[in-house]
């Protein structure tokens, strides 16, 4: 079985939901607790699809909350140059929440995975029964990739947006880690209280 501390999950916020994720953690939009001020850096189209797109056991996409298996995604490509309508973002105020999921099956939590983009209709969805399988489920290799355009593999993209769905609030002792784009940053997050030797300045998880 594949060592699950070591299978990370990153979940992208803005550097202004820091304060109210370090008291409840990452919430759902319908949490008691969920933040009134959440700062959304994500595509809005995209998320009104996810509130309305069913899956196979008749939940609601965006009813979950959606880690990613690694940095440097397409959406964050997206958040950072402004596209599909969404307003840029300065990388300096975009924080990577990291966790793994050994951190979500200590905390009992319940979780669904899949092996591609959550509404990418080649997509397929698993769930706890199959995390012992996770490393030929996921591509890995594909999460990795620096690139995502590649014209001999027109399914990278869709694989390297594998995506980790928590149906509950996420505690926020289970984020193990920070990661931010510079010492600015990082020097923001300090001020909230976080150690320093959780937070990890890394420039290459942005664009």
């Amino acid at each position: 079985m594949a060592d699950l501390s070591k299978i990370y999950l990153f979940r992208m916020t803005h550097i202004e939901n820091i304060p109210h994720i370090l008291q409840y953690g990452i919430t759902h939009i319908n949490s008691k607790n969920k933040n009134p001020s959440y700062k959304t850096i994500g595509d809005t189209s995209l998320i009104s699809t996810r509130d309305l797109f069913s899956l196979p056991d008749k939940t609601v996409l965006g009813d979950y909350i959606p880690f990613y298996f690694g940095p440097r995604m397409p959406m964050l490509y997206v958040m950072q140059k402004g596209y599909n309508g969404v307003v840029a973002t300065n990388p300096e105020d975009i924080v990577y929440c990291i966790s793994s999921i050994q951190k979500i099956t200590d905390y009992n939590l319940k979780y669904l995975f899949t092996d591609g983009h959550a509404v990418d209709s080649y997509s397929s969805y698993f769930d706890s029964n199959d995390i012992v399988n996770i490393k030929t489920i996921v591509d890995f290799q594909a999460v990795k990739a620096t690139y995502w355009r590649d014209d001999s593999d027109l399914d990278l993209k869709r694989r390297k947006e594998a995506e980790f769905l928590l149906s509950q609030d996420f505690p926020p002792d289970a984020i193990i880690g920070y990661c931010v784009y510079n010492d600015t940053t990082k020097k923001q997050l300090l001020s909230y209280g976080i150690d320093s030797n959780k937070i990890q300045v890394k420039p290459d998880y942005y664009f």
